[in-house]
């Protein structure tokens, strides 16, 4: 208890973690009905949360790039479970890899508030309890270092976000969240097999200990008929949830009948979890497995690009459209992770954060129109330019950004993912992978054509209202981002690149391991090694902080 309230007293992870979900506690005391003030505090709790993760990031920089690791008050990783063959970790890390989502998820929050501000009318208590839940688990999920842990916020995220769905989403809401909830669950059973069966193996190795830290598991070396149906289940996990294809039917579901607010953090931060496990987990811990089937996930990221393009362009219902580029723009994220270029992998990772702004404020936008005339379909619009030229250049640019246009966020993401593969060799994807560039061109700019440019072709949209000074607040830091990203990417792909690149090399050593027929338990690495971590600067031993 001493060490807990230590790190949340200080700047640490804990507290940054563990924040909104404290925060839900006063709503308890709040008065049913009176939704302004439960407004105004998510939003102060919001804000005040997005400037503690501003300031955390900022004491913790460092030129050569970004490492943080939580440790107690004598100095080490703190044992959260400590049995005589059992030992989980309490083990929070921050690094190059993990922190540009960790703030995304930061700012989406106060943004969602904003744009959900008219658009959610009832309970606006547990909607703002069930996004706080939601926001710790997404940030709990990025900063484990333990498996076992891990899988605690991998599924605290999936009843706030059930709630959200089935609560405020829409007539087939409830169709839509048991769906995601079914698929989600599916994946995380065998993920929590998988997770245990490493956990034994450890064990067998070690004298009877049962560790699922990352650092431990990743000293394992396992054979290759073990590590394929490891992987496996690993991947059909992340697979779910990001969702390749064609595991990617609950989310237009999901979508369509989400509330805006729901909508926005589903595809701009909970959708990446997956990608991110990929990264931070599968591919580092199954080297083997993994490379022995990338031709099929390779396969799998190319369709899914494809596919989700035509479908997208094929949709009457701008939701809907949306809700389908999100496939081929995941698709794209796979491409760059199994491509497996550190070039394609910084494009990757950079291209989470920009699906994120691009596809997030795609779906603000379009919660906007419908709130206004609670349609979505395309042929209830046209002309909007004219009534609304706020909405029209904020919709216009968020496309242009998720098209891809130069000097804009979509286009350094793609472009290092596209370089990245035909550099590794993979000619034919990346050519692929530029077909579905113009596909998204397509898609986007008639989504364009039809809804703001053209003449007036109904008169209910002759007097709509533009975008308020609200609605601008929320649209207005992810256009700044897009435009930030797209004319001076360094600063946002600097920070990652040591992390990825230990990855990386931790990948291709376990790659040129002799073949093993039994479990093997390799001696300790460096930590920054094994862990995708750099070395460790000095630490405080009370807070874990980093000393200059």
């Amino acid at each position: 208890m001493e060490t807990l309230l230590v790190l949340l007293s200080a700047d640490t992870l804990t507290r940054l973690v563990f924040l909104p979900a404290l925060a839900c506690l006063p709503l308890v005391f709040m008065r049913r009905g009176a939704q302004r003030p439960v407004k105004v505090y998510a939003l102060v709790v919001s804000l005040l949360h997005l400037a503690l993760t501003i300031l955390f990031v900022a004491r913790h920089w460092s030129a050569s790039g970004f490492s943080f690791r939580e440790v107690g008050p004598d100095g080490q990783a703190i044992e959260w479970i400590s049995l005589p063959n059992l030992r989980i970790l309490y083990d929070l890390r921050l690094d190059g890899i993990s922190m540009p989502l960790v703030v995304l998820t930061s700012l989406l929050l106060p943004v969602v508030l904003l744009g959900s501000w008219r658009g959610v009318e009832r309970h606006w208590r547990g909607f703002t309890a069930s996004l706080l839940l939601l926001q710790t688990g997404i940030l709990g999920a990025l900063v484990a270092f333990d498996l076992f842990l891990f899988y605690i916020f991998w599924e605290v995220m999936l009843v706030p976000m059930y709630l959200v769905i089935g609560i405020w989403g829409g007539e087939r809401r409830i169709y839509a969240a048991v769906k995601f909830f079914l698929f989600t669950m599916a994946g995380s059973l065998l993920m929590l097999l998988a997770i245990l069966w490493l956990g034994w193996t450890h064990s067998t190795l070690s004298g009877g200990l049962w560790s699922f830290a990352l650092d431990d598991l990743l000293r394992l070396q396992l054979p290759v008929s073990q590590q394929l149906w490891l992987f496996a289940a690993f991947a059909l996990a992340f697979a779910i949830k990001v969702p390749m294809f064609p595991f990617h039917t609950w989310l237009p579901d999901a979508h369509v009948e989400a509330p805006t607010g729901g909508s926005v953090i589903l595809a701009g931060i909970l959708l990446k979890l997956g990608t991110y496990g990929f990264l931070r987990i599968a591919l580092p811990l199954f080297p083997v497995a993994s490379r022995d089937l990338t031709p099929w996930f390779l396969g799998a990221a190319l369709v899914g690009i494809i596919y989700g393009a035509l479908v997208a362009w094929a949709q009457d219902d701008i939701k809907k459209l949306v809700a389908y580029s999100s496939i081929a723009h995941l698709g794209f994220v796979m491409l760059g992770l199994f491509a497996i270029d550190l070039l394609a992998w910084q494009g990757a990772l950079l291209q989470m954060v920009n699906h994120g702004l691009s596809t997030g404020a795609l779906f603000l936008l379009v919660g906007m129109l419908y709130d206004r005339r609670h349609t979505k379909k395309f042929a209830d619009f046209g002309g909007l330019a004219r009534p609304m030229p706020w909405f029209a250049f904020f919709l216009s640019f968020a496309a242009l950004a998720s098209v891809g246009l130069p000097g804009l966020n979509g286009f350094v993401g793609e472009f290092l993912i596209l370089v990245g593969t035909y550099r590794s060799g993979l000619h034919w994807a990346a050519i692929v992978g530029a077909i579905g560039v113009i596909l998204a061109a397509v898609y986007l700019l008639r989504m364009l054509h039809e809804t703001i440019y053209g003449p007036v072709r109904h008169d209910e949209n002759r007097n709509l209202a533009d975008l308020s000074l609200r609605e601008v607040a929320a649209l207005l830091p992810l256009c700044v981002l897009m435009l930030w990203i797209g004319l001076t990417p360094r600063p946002f792909l600097a920070p990652s690149e040591a992390a990825l690149q230990a990855t990386l090399s931790s990948y291709r050593a376990g790659l040129e391991r002799p073949a093993v027929t039994q479990p093997v338990l390799h001696p300790p690495l460096a930590a920054h090694a094994v862990a995708g971590q750099l070395p460790a600067a000095p630490e405080d031993a009370a807070t874990g902080q980093t000393t200059p």
